[in-house]
């Protein structure tokens, strides 16, 4: 079961990819896919609607819970990564205080890598930002703030 479910993600990704403009030689490239499963997925052949449906209570679920759900099915940071991204319809912005003491805690607990220490504070890109608030329940003093700024559900 937990390709089927694997591919309806693979799907609900595919579909989003598409309408953002990406070809579907791009999107299998993505998805690390052929082409022509990409093909079947956007014309609705072979595909197990039960799977897509269980894909979209995923992408529903808290973001920690969709991350780390994803990573465990897929056992790919990088495919994770691409799939969190494109599937969330929550936006988060993310701060940091002036308390973070750049002890890169939060660089290594976060999955979807968008943290980097600079000047010798964190710093969060929002626009990989899943809010899963894996990186601020483990920061020792409490620098990180993530805060919702949209969310299309």
């Amino acid at each position: 079961m937990p390709r089927h479910i694997v591919s309806g993600l693979k799907y609900l990704t595919a579909v989003e990819l598409v309408r953002n403009g990406l070809s579907q030689k791009e999107v299998a490239e993505t998805l690390d896919v052929d082409r022509s499963t990409i093909s079947h997925y956007l014309n609705g052949r072979n595909l197990s609607w039960s799977s897509i449906e269980i894909a979209e209570t995923i992408t529903q679920m808290c973001p920690k819970d969709f991350l780390l759900l994803t990573y465990a099915l897929l056992d790919d940071l990088e495919k994770t990564r691409i799939m969190v991204k494109t599937c969330s319809k929550s936006k988060w912005d993310a701060i940091v205080k002036d308390s973070c003491i750049a002890c890169g805690i939060c660089v290594d607990t976060c999955l979807m890598k968008a943290i980097v220490l600079e000047n010798l504070k964190a710093r969060i890109d929002s626009d990989w930002c899943c809010g899963c608030l894996i990186c601020r329940d483990n920061c020792p003093t409490n620098s990180i703030e993530i805060l919702e700024v949209e969310n299309g559900y």
